[in-house]
């Protein structure tokens, strides 16, 4: 494990920045994204965290924009780029929905989970970023539950489901958490066999790789559709200078064992009523000054 102090930004330097849940279905969303979402340098890099919207054409054209500007975009996919219409056949359900979204992804030069590792030699480097797609698997249980029914009984009785129970569709697995039980085996294997200490992991997921993130949640009951606890230790036990995460709407930057986690969802217009909470994209290398400020948290 790495940790890398807050540099003064170089405008003649390359940067490494990173965004998720851009949620461009939403006409205003898809208007900021084009507006704020731009390089700062010919080199500058973007990480997407996931849930850039819920059609593979609209992540396509959001992508696309993406890819025309930065130098290189690294994507990992969120939950809503996994929903299913119930018009959409089997080639648009499950793994072969994400597959679907793979191969659109390399069309347009967007590196995935699928691919190989890309080495970031710009302020602080070399770092290895490593997008990850693991999902969840109903392990950040609520308080109360012993058992995933006993979660899903609390959360439907304080009226909190996440959509996924109704359009994420898992085929061919039989579960949700046999998908992500399956993902978190293949990305472990990866992580472990590309190592290396003298480039230190950039991990980037959608759902938050520890569960302390979560205990800011409005509704706690939400949690369990936040993340596994299978990856509680893959910041400390693969070398990890940050963590790059969405899901949650909640950005900010915490630390946790030393290692920097950073929220960079832009999430939906009613949450931005008073403005927009924090820069867009977010600039993860050379680290903004306020990641610096953030309060020390203890991973639980």
């Amino acid at each position: 494990m790495t940790t890398a102090a807050p540099q003064p930004r170089d405008a003649d330097a390359p940067a490494l920045y990173a965004v998720s849940d851009v949620h461009t279905a939403i006409p205003a969303n898809y208007a900021l994204t084009v507006e704020r979402i731009r390089p700062t340098h010919p080199g500058d890099w973007l990480l997407v965290a996931g849930d850039v919207a819920e059609s593979p054409e609209q992540v396509a054209k959001t992508l696309a924009v993406f890819a025309e500007r930065f130098d290189t975009v690294v994507w990992t996919p969120g939950n809503h780029e996994l929903w299913a219409d119930a018009e959409d056949g089997p080639e648009r359900r499950g793994e072969a929905r994400y597959r679907l979204l793979v191969e659109r992804c390399r069309e347009l030069g967007v590196l995935t989970p699928e691919d190989p590792f890309p080495v970031w030699h710009g302020a602080d480097g070399p770092l290895t970023v490593a997008p990850l797609f693991v999902l969840y698997d109903y392990t950040f249980m609520p308080p109360g539950a012993a058992t995933r029914e006993e979660g899903l009984a609390i959360a439907r009785e304080a009226g909190v489901v996440c959509t996924d129970e109704y359009v994420l569709d898992p085929t061919p697995y039989p579960s949700r958490q046999a998908w992500c039980e399956a993902r978190v085996a293949y990305t472990e294997a990866r992580l472990a066999e590309s190592a290396d200490p003298a480039a230190p992991y950039v991990l980037v997921n959608h759902f938050p790789l520890v569960r302390t993130p979560t205990d800011v949640l409005w509704y706690p009951e939400f949690a369990q559709w936040c993340g596994t606890v299978r990856t509680a230790d893959w910041h400390t036990r693969f070398p990890t200078t940050a963590v790059v995460y969405g899901h949650l709407h909640i950005p900010r930057t915490t630390w946790y064992d030393g290692v920097r986690f950073e929220e960079v969802s832009l999430g939906y217009p009613r949450e931005r009523k008073s403005g927009l909470r924090r820069p867009v994209p977010r600039r993860i290398f050379p680290a903004e000054e306020s990641s610096a400020a953030a309060v020390q948290a203890v991973a639980g």
